[in-house]
């Protein structure tokens, strides 16, 4: 080894010399001091191991301090992200933002014990769904509903519960594909009932489910489509007949409604998406939803119906198997009590307000972006646009937006180097611009987003 980079490697500082920097003390208080000492040896056996392979004239500890700084930064792989995508329900995005009070009812309930299983009034083990059933009875006129850890769980378990070995009649042009792959034939497949279609992919009548019924039959199913459309030459039969049906033969029925909400669509212009009251009101016997799509809750599958199947269901061995946690059934609850007043719901449910919100209230927004963007000496322009629910809900429902582009000769350069600054941001490319779509930008998030901006436009790499 040479003189010279003997002498480097003596000036490299200690690791008590760093700790010592203001800067790092600064980041003691926000992390703990095990972690940013773990952080500083990394940092500086990779400067060791760097000055061992490539020439140094000098070591410089500001860069260090930076470096340390940027490397505790990354301690988790999970992290916030900024949506600038406009797709509300994202599903690569984490889905639903939580309310607020969801996010507090968690931490109440993490921080301490619970009454998770326990009924305070006897003094004696209780039912953890017991929270739940109280809360969705509350909005939604059912007799019982239990929860799993997604809609696809509910719909298997369902299906395990009240069909396995036998047939569920289902019409092929309800043969849905959700994201990752999840397929109804595949999911009754695996739960071991028996998929027996009926009609055709445009055209399914009442009469096709009842020439199908024998006494194999174990339940009629009908699946919203809620990410995509049939038009033009169709006919399908509504839940309330399928129903009538259902009862004339002594046949459950079940509603896999996919996407479900608690308020009325239609009254904001989306006609394609069922509330649950209105399907619940239809008669089925048992109805399946997400809870972190257009609910706006965290993760979960709802199964709710007619206490004989709900019932039924629960006491599934598989059930144990698929339930969801204390944290899960707390975010929920909190989540369903916005929905007692549909204004409160709208006003404090992220995923209900970035849906609803008015375009002039993002072109608000989008401006006060653009003219940060002008202050920093970015140029940028507002432009209407469309964006998306997302999440496999509300298909084609397109609704107008505002965005801020930003025209650049390396728009995917742009992005991959957005990806990397502190929080990430997440865009789209459209017409050679990089395009930051208002309505799933946060207002806390604004002066992140110009940070993080600013980094990638003036580092010396762009």
């Amino acid at each position: 080894m040479d003189l010279e980079k003997v002498n480097l490697l003596r000036n490299i500082p200690s690791v008590d010399r760093i700790l010592k920097n203001e800067k790092i003390k600064a980041l003691i208080t926000e992390y703990s001091y095990s972690q940013v000492r773990e952080s500083v040896r990394k940092v500086l056996d990779r400067l060791r191991l760097k000055l061992l392979n490539e020439k140094f004239s000098v070591i410089d500890e500001e860069s260090i301090v930076e470096e340390i700084k940027r490397q505790i930064s990354k301690r988790y792989s999970l992290k916030p992200v900024i949506n600038a995508t406009g797709v509300v329900i994202h599903t690569n995005l984490g889905r639903a933002i939580l309310p607020e009070e969801a996010i507090r009812h968690m931490v109440e309930i993490a921080q301490s014990y619970s009454n998770l299983e326990y009924d305070l009034e006897k003094g004696k083990r209780g039912k953890r769904y017991t929270h739940i059933v109280e809360a969705v009875k509350r909005i939604v006129n059912v007799e019982s509903a239990i929860v799993v850890n997604n809609n696809a769980a509910a719909v298997f378990l369902t299906l395990n519960t009240l069909a396995h070995g036998k047939e569920v009649i289902v019409s092929r042009g309800e043969l849905v594909e959700i994201g990752g792959s999840f397929r109804i034939p595949d999911v009754m497949a695996q739960s071991g009932a028996i998929l027996k279609e009926v009609g055709t992919t445009n055209k399914t009548r009442l009469s096709d489910y009842e020439n199908a019924i024998t006494e194999n039959t174990a339940l009629l199913m009908k699946v919203h489509r809620s990410n995509f459309k049939i038009i033009g030459f169709t006919e399908e039969v509504s839940i309330r007949r399928l129903c009538e049906l259902g009862k004339n033969k002594g046949i459950p029925v079940m509603v896999d409604l996919g996407s479900g909400c608690f308020i009325d669509l239609k009254k904001y212009g989306f006609y394609e998406e069922p509330s649950v009251q209105e399907v619940i009101n239809e008669g089925p016997d048992i109805v399946t939803f997400s809870g972190d799509k257009l609910l706006g809750g965290t993760q979960a599958g709802f199964i709710i119906g007619k206490s004989m199947f709900v019932e039924k269901i629960s006491k599934n061995p598989l059930m144990r198997a698929l339930r969801v946690d204390k944290l899960t059934l707390s975010a929920l609850e909190a989540t369903l009590m916005l929905y007692l007043d549909e204004k409160e719901a709208i006003e404090k449910i992220p995923t209900l307000r970035m849906i609803l919100e008015p375009p002039e209230k993002i072109r608000k927004r989008a401006v006060r972006i653009m003219k940060m963007l002008k202050n920093k000496g970015i140029e940028a322009n507002l432009k209407e646009d469309l964006s998306m629910p997302g999440g496999g809900s509300l298909p084609e429902a397109g609704v107008k937006t505002y965005v801020v582009a930003i025209k650049t000769a390396q728009p995917e350069e742009l992005a991959k180097r957005l990806r990397y600054t502190q929080p990430p941001v997440i865009g789209r490319i459209k017409d050679d611009s990089f395009v930051l779509d208002a309505r799933t930008i946060q207002e806390r998030e604004i002066p992140l987003l110009g940070k993080a901006l600013e980094q990638v436009f003036f580092s010396s790499e762009y």
